[in-house]
């Protein structure tokens, strides 16, 4: 028999490849996507106030139970007098700052701002870090973040390890007074669903800024990635918010030069001889808790238990 023949020939196509066609074509680009982001709901959700000179000083009462009045009989009886006496050395709570400087080399930023600008986009991205390190800080700081500004009497355990509706309930008995929403961590949530389903009360959904949230008693479960979560246990939160209803409330410097939004400002701070451009990235904020009961904590919640639903319903 005729032994094979071995080519090195490349095939023939019959047509333009794809791969060739590409060097014709401009794709179709994306924004750089930065998967740290989140909706950072609390922040939306909170009332800001403006401060002057980075200060707001905290007035309250000294021994509220000392204002007396008096429901006197219908004749000339004399009425009780009474005065309301403030604290004499208030709080003042001082803006936090997150800051950081933003390094862009002019070659870059000259040659390769098509489509998206170079500098927009590396400014862009650093916001969006700055303002999750906003939200954690108005959590966790352990100055003046929620956490730490609870006192004991608000603070409450779980019943049974898990978030179950009794728990909420007492969470709600401790911030009757127009209590706003509460704040969790989404696997606190997704363990009081699996709660709620057991006893066969699935809690209802509302929608808010587009949105939608699970509710109890009709109050919004806020999901946060910044509650934290150690050893398969977290925190559940419920605020009052608002100085009308002196509840928990955000404040920020207005006027900022280079100002991007309340409390944030970008400047540019020149060239240096590398020819690498800067721009100085800064938040100022912090955050009050107007009284005590405006602000409850169920600590000690386990978000590791799941139920077999098999038998639930028959």
């Amino acid at each position: 028999m005729p032994e094979a023949v071995a080519t090195n020939q490349e095939p023939t196509n019959l047509a333009l490849t794809d791969s060739a066609a590409r060097q014709l074509t401009n794709a179709t680009k994306s924004t750089a996507q930065l998967d740290t982001i989140t909706p950072r709901w609390l922040i939306h959700m909170l009332p800001w106030v403006p401060v002057e000179a980075g200060i707001y000083r905290l007035n309250r009462v000294k021994d509220p139970s000392s204002v007396t009045v008096s429901t006197p009989p219908r004749d000339e009886s004399e009425l009780p007098t009474t005065y309301v006496g403030y604290y004499e050395s208030p709080r003042e709570y001082f803006l936090n700052t997150v800051a950081t400087v933003v390094d862009v080399h002019t070659r870059i930023s000259d040659l390769y701002s098509s489509p998206f600008d170079q500098i927009a986009e590396q400014i862009r991205l650093t916001i969006e870090t700055v303002k999750e390190r906003e939200e954690s800080e108005l959590i966790n700081n352990p100055d003046y973040g929620l956490l730490a500004t609870t006192e004991a009497g608000q603070r409450i355990s779980t019943l049974s390890g898990p978030p179950t509706p009794d728990d909420f309930d007492e969470l709600i008995t401790n911030v009757w007074k127009h209590p706003a929403f509460f704040l969790a961590h989404p696997l606190a949530i997704a363990a009081f669903g699996r709660e709620c389903t057991r006893r066969g009360v699935p809690p209802a959904t509302v929608s808010i800024h587009g949105s939608q949230f699970l509710t109890w008693r009709g109050l919004p479960i806020v999901p946060s990635d910044k509650v934290p979560i150690s050893h398969g246990k977290t925190k559940v939160l419920l605020l009052r918010v608002g100085e009308q209803r002196q509840g928990v409330i955000g404040l920020y410097q207005p006027g900022l030069t280079g100002e991007q939004s309340p409390g944030l400002s970008v400047r540019f701070m020149g060239i240096s001889r590398n020819a690498i451009a800067s721009y100085l990235v800064s938040l100022y904020f912090s955050l009050v808790v107007l009284t005590p009961d405006a602000i409850a904590v169920l600590d000690e919640v386990e978000v590791g238990k799941f139920h077999d639903y098999a038998n639930t319903y028959r």
